[in-house]
This record gives structure tokens, C-alpha cells and sequence, in this order.
């Protein structure tokens, strides 16, 4: 059996945040455990709720970090370091502000972009060298609006819609970069999606 993969979707725990924007990498990580039939249990030695599954003859370990985001890196050091996974086997699934709704992007490493959870964990590992999928969230409506608020705050009804087809692209991302590595994964599900009604509309105005 070859060696682990982990799996990390970042947010932060508890109701108040459940459904929030900034939350998208547990949704992500979630579905992944669904599709996987894999349950999840607490443990406190990681400060994160964990998930295990076995895809192919390959064990994949499922984590959300408890920690809130800006310790998000004292979860995943420790979850490493426990199971000996090595970063390339690692993926990191967070919000994005920078990118719009209906967009993902994934990365084999680059700079945290200014996100705390990311900051967090290249800080533990001492290395920006792991993979991450950015799913975007865009900005505020609003420029009054503050950012925090933004991304501490629900979807719209009509964004809930977009972000359930970009978390299914999503696990078909994450399922392709297991199965044949990230270089096929970005260039088959990088970029926005095509959303049918979105292009109805472009059509015409």
C-alpha cells in the first residue's frame, strides 16, 4: 500500500461559523468523506475532527483542524509529523477573496496570498512547497463592507447555488490529483466554471 495522502480543508468549528465563506474547505473535505463513505471522530491529540478513508489501495486522511484558522498550522505540523506524510501528499483546500465565486484554482506551492490558515501552516512547516486548491469567494459587494465580515458570513441563496457546483468540481479535482498528479488536476479544472445560466445572460445583453 503506497504511502498516505492528507487532505486538509480549513475553516473554523462550531455553529455560529457553519456555512460561513470562510468555512468552504470544510464543505470541501466533507463531501470528499461522503463520497468516500468515511466517518469522522475527534481527536484531541490534533486539535481537529479526522476522517480516514482507503481510495484505490491508498489510505487518505480526511482533517479540520479545530484550532481556528489562524492556528490552523499546529494542527497539520502535528497530523504530518504523527502519520510521516510528505507535503507533496498533502493538500490544503481554503476560501479565496482574491478569486471569484465560481473559480478554483490549485497550486503545487506559492505564497499564502495574504490568508491566515495558509500562513499558519507554512510557518509549521517551514515550507510553502504543498499543494493547495484555492475555491474562490470574491470580494465584498460592498466596498464599505469590511472583509472580515465578508468571509465570516453566509452565501446568498444565489451563491449557494454556484458554490454546490464548484464544491463538485472540487472533489473531481481532488479525485484527478490522486489518481494522475496535480499537472493533470490544473489544467483539467483550473479556472471558473461554465455556469448555464451566467452565459444565457451573456447571450443576451
Amino acid at each position: 500500500m503506497e504511502s498516505a495522502h492528507l487532505i486538509v480543508g480549513l475553516g473554523n468549528p462550531g455553529p455560529k461559523y457553519q456555512g460561513t465563506r470562510h468555512n468552504v474547505g470544510f464543505m470541501a473535505v466533507e463531501k470528499l468523506a461522503t463520497l468516500w463513505d468515511a466517518d469522522w471522530s475527534a481527536e484531541k491529540k490534533f486539535r481537529a475532527r479526522m476522517s480516514r478513508a482507503v481510495v484505490d489501495e491508498t489510505i487518505i486522511h480526511l482533517c479540520e483542524p479545530l484550532t481556528f484558522m489562524n492556528l490552523s498550522g499546529k494542527t497539520v505540523g502535528a497530523v504530518i509529523d504523527y502519520y510521516r506524510i510528505v507535503t507533496a501528499r498533502m493538500m490544503v483546500i481554503v476560501d479565496d477573496t482574491n478569486i471569484d465565486l465560481g473559480e478554483m484554482r490549485l497550486r503545487v506551492d506559492g505564497s499564502t496570498g495574504g490568508h491566515n490558515g495558509l500562513s499558519s501552516i507554512e510557518q509549521h512547516l517551514a515550507t510553502p512547497e504543498y499543494p493547495r486548491l484555492r475555491i474562490g469567494v470574491g470580494r465584498p459587494a460592498e466596498a464599505r463592507q469590511e472583509l472580515s465580515s465578508h468571509v465570516l458570513g453566509p452565501f446568498s441563496v444565489s451563491e449557494k447555488v454556484v458554490m454546490g457546483k464548484v464544491l463538485e468540481q472540487a472533489v473531481l479535482q481532488v479525485q484527478c490529483w490522486l489518481k494522475h498528479g496535480p499537472e493533470q488536476a490544473m489544467c483539467k479544472f483550473n479556472g471558473k466554471l461554465e455556469l448555464p445560466d451566467e452565459d444565457k445572460d451573456n447571450k443576451t445583453t
